[in-house]
């Protein structure tokens, strides 16, 4: 047979394992993340349930007893805005929004968007942008599509191997916080990428490498170094390496006082 678009869709036919997945996946999509998301997701996830048979009905709800869940801080996005930047993706079509800057500035921005990436909560549209003439990596919870869509464009090549998570995971590590640093550590670089940090080190020679770090906030910043456990020496921020001294500072008068 021929089915049309808009028909009535025929019975789904799942295994168990694609069964417990679909269900699971919805009591993950419940807790939040897209705009309006929460409440489809319960009422899919409710009528799913009814037609799972008992064992497995089981299976899902054992899981979901046992499991907990932590919400992180990360903003939600409008279903819309993710629809419009995948769809400008699939078709190869200029994507033309408006953009908060970190610092709240506005900019208008023309983008040949690449993928869309979901990381620790958050959505980000990787994209070649045309004014700028280079690769960028753009919160979508601060992007406003705007219409109508800019022209087709040919396929560009990802800087790389062509791997948009490791591309993201590179980048966010540095460009897209408010403060930036590089961080001298005293211990070698396959010590600092066993501990998989997901920051970028460059070794320097058999002790030493370097971190490039990033961070909204300049205390965490010098909290985290701290975690690493090795000695280390801030080269270029000024203002982390007045954390560091306010922390070091902190630390001693917690053991002085006895």
């Amino acid at each position: 047979y021929r089915l049309g678009a808009g028909a009535a869709l025929p019975p789904l036919l799942l295994d168990d394992e694609e069964a417990v997945a679909v269900a699971v996946g919805l009591g993950r999509a419940a807790g939040g993340g897209v705009v309006g998301i929460e409440e489809t997701s319960v009422r899919a996830l409710a009528k799913l349930e009814q037609v799972l048979p008992a064992r497995l009905r089981r299976r899902v709800n054992t899981l979901n007893a046992y499991t907990v869940q932590i919400l992180g801080p990360a903003p939600s996005v409008s279903p819309e805005v993710l629809t419009a930047i995948a769809n400008a993706a699939r078709d190869r079509e200029r994507l033309r929004f408006g953009y908060t800057g970190h610092d709240g500035g506005q900019s208008a921005r023309d983008v040949e968007p690449y993928r869309l990436v979901h990381r620790r909560g958050r959505w980000y549209l990787v994209g070649y942008d045309v004014e700028r003439g280079g690769w960028r990596t753009f919160r979508v919870d601060r992007v406003s599509p705007r219409t109508p869509s800019g022209p087709r464009f040919p396929p560009r090549e990802l800087p790389g191997d062509g791997d948009v998570a490791a591309y993201v995971e590179k980048g966010l590590n540095t460009a897209m916080w408010r403060h930036r640093a590089t961080v001298l550590l005293h211990a070698p670089a396959e010590r600092i990428r066993a501990l998989r940090t997901g920051v970028e080190v460059e070794p320097v020679d058999d002790a030493t490498c370097l971190a490039r770090l990033g961070g909204d906030d300049l205390e965490g910043m010098a909290v985290w170094i701290g975690f690493l456990g090795v000695d280390f020496e801030v080269l270029d921020s000024p203002e982390l390496t007045e954390q560091v001294r306010l922390l070091a500072e902190r630390y001693h008068r917690a053991v002085s006082r006895r």
